[in-house]
């Protein structure tokens, strides 16, 4: 239920559908239709969370049902038909669900990582290398300082933050960005601070008072 959660969110909030090319199906999906085309949709969806039974290859009406709970959720037509629309849409929600967890993974690989000012790699990294190196791994740019890394992408309110986005924080009392993590759910994040270096932090009345903002960078 998280994963799908996640997914919809973020597919509400990217504005993909307005701004991306369309992406041309192969074929039409639709009830009745049969083959390995309806396997790997079936298998699409039931990763993103809407459960449809078992991966036949039959498009029956569980699949349908599956297909019209996707496009609501992505405020598409919801006619249970796969054309190019939904194509994309299922495509976009799948690439992001992969670099999440990839960007998951890989920070969580780096706990133990000592704390270096201006550190960029795995010798070593401040807070804003560390995000820009676990981002990079996935593809996704990040500028190199903080301050700046809060003006990329989507702005986020905290009730609403989702595993990967980056929060913000300041750690002088000035009201500026000066520290940046990855939050992981579960109000935790990780970040590479200079007491500890890279590791996991849940949101304490210190960090909730140093908070300043999350924003969702793809």
């Amino acid at each position: 239920m998280q994963k799908r959660f996640l997914v919809l969110i973020i597919l509400l909030l990217a504005g993909v559908f307005l701004t991306a090319p369309i992406v041309e199906a192969a074929t039409l999906l639709k009830l009745g239709s049969v083959g390995s085309e309806v396997k790997v949709l079936q298998s699409d969806l039931l990763k993103l969370g809407f459960n449809l039974g078992p991966i036949d290859g039959i498009f029956g009406s569980k699949t349908k049902s599956a297909v019209q709970a996707f496009q609501s959720s992505v405020n598409l037509t919801s006619d249970g038909i796969v054309g190019p629309l939904t194509t994309q849409a299922i495509t976009y929600a799948i690439k992001r669900l992969n670099q999440t967890a990839g960007i998951l993974a890989t920070a969580q690989s780096l706990i133990g990582t000592p704390y270096l000012w201006g550190g960029t790699a795995t010798k070593g990294f401040d807070c804003s290398g560390f995000t820009q190196y676990v981002f990079a791994t996935q593809g996704i740019s990040l500028p190199r300082v903080s301050k700046d890394q809060a003006l990329v992408g989507t702005p986020i309110a905290f009730n609403n933050l989702l595993p990967g986005d980056l929060v913000f924080f300041d750690l002088t009392d000035e009201q500026k960005v000066n520290h940046v993590g990855i939050y992981l759910g579960n109000a935790q994040f990780i970040s590479a601070t200079s007491t500890k270096g890279v590791v996991i932090y849940s949101f304490s009345p210190y960090w909730q008072s140093a908070y300043l903002g999350a924003r969702r960078a793809f």
